[in-house]
């Protein structure tokens, strides 16, 4: 079973109460006005998966690319030459212009080959679980995916 994380500003703010640093935890205390500042940590790596010839990827550094979020893309690269074939977003990441940014990305945490190797089996940092279709590049959600409160529903909706 695998152990809750709290969000991290939460852990900061709860440091700073104590007492404590939140740089001791591995986090900016505050900004100049300080306020606490949350910053996330860079996401597990994703082992990559090939099938026929192609290795897809959990793509990184999106934002850098003029994407609207940071995560839940997918990247097919030719295993021998290494070029990218194409870019897939899996889900939507909705932000809250309230809070940072960083702290609101949703990565993916696991990607495997599905039945047959016609599709792609993916799950995020939220417990939600995605197919992708290799053949029309279709992403859709699992029937046994998590809603974001963690119960299973056998719908999941964006």
């Amino acid at each position: 079973m695998r152990a809750l994380r709290p969000p991290l500003m939460l852990l900061g703010l709860l440091a700073m109460l104590a007492g404590g640093h939140a740089v001791q935890a591995g986090m900016p205390a505050a900004d100049e006005a300080g306020a606490p500042v949350a910053k996330r940590v860079a996401p597990a790596p994703v082992r990559p998966v090939t099938i026929a010839g192609v290795r897809y990827e959990a793509a990184l550094g999106t934002r850098s690319r003029s994407l609207p979020q940071e995560g839940g893309y997918v990247a097919a690269i030719d295993a021998v030459s290494g070029q990218e074939l194409w870019l897939q977003r899996i889900y939507e990441t909705r932000y809250d212009p309230a809070l940072e940014e960083d702290v609101q990305d949703v990565f993916i945490r696991r990607l495997r080959a599905g039945p047959g190797g016609k599709t792609l089996e993916i799950v995020d940092e939220l417990g939600r679980r995605y197919t992708l279709d290799l053949a029309t590049r279709e992403p859709r959600p699992s029937s046994k995916s998590k809603q974001p409160d963690g119960r299973r529903s056998s719908t999941q909706t964006e």
